[in-house]
């Protein structure tokens, strides 16, 4: 029997003030199985510090998983990677050769 990883993604809206509207990821909901590589989009609108992508576990809080600055082309983080370019207002998070354990709901906020 084929095991189904989940992993749910919506909009986390820190700083509501200034990013309102600001934020749109993709996909809203993404049904993988495990070993399947993983991309997730966050576009803006905003001039931005760092983009930052947290992941939250079903009942827990938040966990920053990359932060990465405005300067920063690409940033790894063990089998999460997120890249930022500023040119075209958009950052990717990919995962490699997801795990069950990657279960859980990722947002991107902006600083």
């Amino acid at each position: 029997m084929e095991k189904l990883l989940v992993v749910s993604l919506v909009i986390l809206w820190l700083q509501v003030d200034r990013v309102n509207g600001q934020v749109e990821q993709n996909p809203d909901a993404l049904h993988i199985q495990e070993g399947e590589n993983v991309t997730m989009n966050c576009s803006y609108k905003t001039t931005i510090k760092n983009l930052q992508w947290y992941r939250q576990d079903s009942g827990r809080g938040l966990v920053l998983q990359i932060l990465i600055l405005s300067n920063e082309k690409e940033k790894p983080n063990g089998r999460l990677k997120a890249t930022l370019d500023t040119s075209t207002k958009s950052s990717f998070l990919f995962i490699t050769a997801s795990q069950a354990a990657d279960t859980a709901t990722y947002f991107c906020a902006l600083d």
